[in-house]
């Protein structure tokens, strides 16, 4: 058969402005850092809480942290790691890793010791920037890792006086202890901002060097790091600045967290292309992200899918005035296709732009384009120098337009180093220089692409293959579910073979009784094939999710293995 995607269809309809082929810079994130605040020092580079930030003053504050960092013995190619939610300490701390030479890694607060460890240790990381709030946590693990030096930050010190005051008083804030640990050095990077102006540090690296370490998700075994060099991520910033036409003075705003690879390319892209920032330090707080909406009026809004859900149900986010804000962009997973009309008419027509990405690409592989025709379901075409083909995920055969297959990417965004200190995982990922994502799509004539699923979430019913997001989506649609999860569980009857298992979050007020479950089925059994029909179907409160609201289909596989509920 021959290979359809070789011609590139999805170049036929790219947006007027964007070439299939672009001009790439040699040259590093700290050079772009530096240059921007060069440039526009006294441009609003990030709002927190009330309180703005200029481009200046985050240079400034960063530059000593980045001081301290090298008088602690912090050396080029050294791993520092970021342990904060998005406040302006976060910003500083990734700005100073950079400024350094630093490799940096995401840190999720989130994370269980035994987590924290395993990530500090592998990485190798001799640095980190945490909270005061989650200090404790990171404390219990520092003495079985390389971490010589830790900078405390608080979520209060950079609110606005009153804000500060009051914030203490009523105990609003999170906070928790500080103490001094047994051969490493702690410091407050509130007391680094008071210093006097420092001398700037002076690093060279070499575009092809690391300039990121993000640990994605461990579906075989314990999280892994995918080492993203400077040129990967400048790259990746060049295509989709070009796709979105992002300008200077733009403002965006954005849920994702920086210790995951999307909230920390978007925090470096739009630093480094002067956009000015929103800081959120609770995606989950819809009622911030309304009023910040309101408050700062953006140009852009960027948020996991389940963060446009929940605002969707806030009357306050209806009710806004969304014309300033030229477009949303929904990335992490798929928006569920029965939502977009009405998230449509909310936010105005055209606007939802969806996004395919993953940790390995730096991250963004594909979008919607800015301008042209979205088709609902998909998330879009590969971005300019992007390659991409379909096969079927056991042969290998390239999969004919229109039918499922498992997406190959290439491309200067694509990571080239391969895992940290893991060979084997990186020549499974990394195949003829091609990126083997694990993710089944199918791509229409016009060269849109339409997730499927995982290949690790295909459910296999004796040789045949059931697609959960299939299921995931039918649930969406149905009147009584906010939400649904598919996953396949061994079948005891047939060794070698699954059964379908279905879970649901039941709209507020829903009865999850059994009279409801038959509602369910019988709803199911009518719009799938009997192969593909749930065995199980079990009621949550809530499923499992990510940092960043990704639901979590291996914890919840592993939830339902024990008795039925």
């Amino acid at each position: 058969m021959t290979d359809p995607y070789a011609a590139k269809p999805w170049l036929a309809h790219y947006d007027a402005h964007v070439s299939a082929s672009l001009e790439y810079q040699g040259a590093t994130v700290p050079e772009l850092i530096r240059d921007v605040a060069r440039r526009v020092p006294d441009r609003p580079a990030l709002h927190f809480m009330g309180r703005t930030f200029t481009f200046g003053e985050l240079d400034g504050l960063s530059e000593r942290a980045a001081r301290h960092l090298v008088d602690r013995g912090v050396r080029p190619g050294e791993v520092v790691a970021l342990h904060l939610p998005n406040i302006p300490a976060g910003y500083a701390a990734f700005l100073a890793s950079q400024k350094v030479g630093g490799v940096l890694t995401g840190l999720s607060p989130l994370l269980t010791p035994v987590e924290l460890e395993h990530q500090l240790r592998d990485s190798g990381a001799t640095s980190v920037f945490t909270l005061d709030a989650t200090f404790g946590r990171l404390a219990q693990v520092l003495a079985h890792t390389a971490v010589k030096t830790v900078v405390v930050s608080s979520v209060a010190d950079y609110l606005p006086g009153w804000k500060r005051l009051l914030g203490r008083l009523l105990h609003k804030i999170p906070t928790g202890p500080v103490t001094q640990l047994a051969g490493v050095d702690v410091t407050r990077l509130n007391d680094l901002a008071a210093r006097a102006s420092v001398a700037p540090v002076d690093v060279t690296v070499a575009p092809d060097g690391p300039c990121l370490m993000m640990y994605t998700g461990g579906t075989t075994g314990p999280a892994k790091g995918a080492t993203i060099t400077h040129r990967n991520v400048l790259a990746n910033r060049h295509q989709v600045q070009t796709w979105l036409d992002l300008r200077e003075g733009h403002t965006l705003l954005s849920a994702f967290p920086l210790f995951h690879i999307a909230g920390l390319f978007l925090g470096m892209c739009a630093y480094a292309t002067g956009l000015t920032q929103i800081a959120v330090p609770n995606p989950r707080d819809s009622a911030f992200l309304v009023d910040a909406i309101r408050r700062y009026r953006p140009s852009a809004v960027v948020n996991v899918t389940t963060v446009f859900l929940e605002l969707m149900k806030q009357p306050a986010f209806r009710a806004l005035d969304l014309g300033g804000v030229e477009w949303f962009l929904s990335a992490a997973a798929p928006f569920p296709p029965a939502n977009i009309a009405e998230f449509e008419a909310i936010i105005g027509p055209g606007k939802l732009l969806e996004l395919y990405g993953m940790t390995e690409a730096s991250p963004v592989i594909a979008c919607l384009p800015r301008y042209g025709k979205k088709k609902p379901g998909s998330v879009g075409m590969p971005l300019p120098d992007t390659e991409m083909k379909l096969v079927d995920p056991a042969s290998g055969e390239v999969a004919a337009l229109g039918e499922p297959g498992e997406v190959l990417v290439r491309g200067p965004q694509v990571f080239a180093k391969g895992y940290h200190n893991q060979p084997a995982e990186t020549a499974h990922a990394l195949q003829d220089g091609w990126l083997h994502t694990g993710d089944i799509a199918r791509m229409d004539e016009d060269g849109y692409l339409y997730l499927v699923d995982r290949v690790k979430d295909m459910v296999n019913i004796s040789g045949l293959k059931v697609f959960s997001r299939e299921i995931d989506d039918l649930l969406g649609e149905h009147p009584k579910v906010a939400q649904g999860a598919t996953v396949g569980l061994p079948d005891p009857e047939r060794p070698g073979s699954e059964r379908v298992v279905c879970v649901v979050v039941l709209r507020a007020g829903v009865d999850p009784g059994e009279a409801t479950r038959a509602e369910i089925l019988a709803y199911l059994a009518v719009r799938l094939a009997p192969y593909k029909r749930p065995k199980r179907l079990e009621f949550m409160a809530s499923l499992p999710t990510s940092g960043v609201g990704k639901v979590l289909k291996r914890e919840l596989r592993e939830m339902l293995r024990g008795p039925t509920t």
